[in-house]
């Protein structure tokens, strides 16, 4: 097998990666040009859609620094991003569907929240759950992409731990 046949899955993978970039994008445009920050409609008892503008990381962690934290937070995303892009490019043909997704995934949504920090120096935050008084942080569609390509990550060395066994 040449290394072409071997890596010919990777570009279906990273197109993943940019629809999980293109859906951010656009619903983080929508959001911000039809909601004021803090605006906010219900749409179930317990999910509003709002307009929240994050320049801390997740959980709004060192939001409160003086702004060197934008500038980690694009090197180290863009670090990552850079291995994970060629870890994709390295996998073989074939390779565990969880584990490509997953890094697919992250790729996808670390790049969308880089955008915005690049682009407008915090990151749009749209989607919020609560429960009586009880309020979870405000995340968006990359901040989704990433947990769920978290969740297969993890899912995929599970079942390679039990596959080894």
């Amino acid at each position: 097998m040449t290394i072409v046949e071997n890596r010919s899955r990777a570009p279906s993978w990273l197109l993943l990666s940019a629809l999980v970039i293109v859906a951010d994008q656009i619903s983080k445009v929508y959001i911000s040009r039809h909601f004021l920050e803090f605006e906010f409609i219900r749409i179930l008892p317990v999910l509003d859609i709002t307009c929240m503008h994050n320049v801390g990381a997740a959980f709004s962690f060192l939001a409160s620094a003086s702004g060197w934290q934008r500038w980690v937070f694009i090197g180290l995303a863009l670090v990552v991003s850079i291995g994970i892009i060629i870890w994709l490019l390295k996998l073989p043909r074939g390779s565990h569907a969880l584990l490509t997704a997953g890094l697919a995934l992250v790729l996808g949504g670390a790049l969308g929240n880089v955008i915005d920090r690049i682009r407008i120096g915090y990151v749009i935050d749209f989607i919020h759950f609560h429960w009586d008084r009880a309020y979870f942080p405000t995340f968006n569609v990359a901040d989704s992409a990433i947990t769920i390509g978290a969740a297969c990550l993890l899912l995929d060395a599970l079942f390679d731990a039990k596959r080894n066994k």
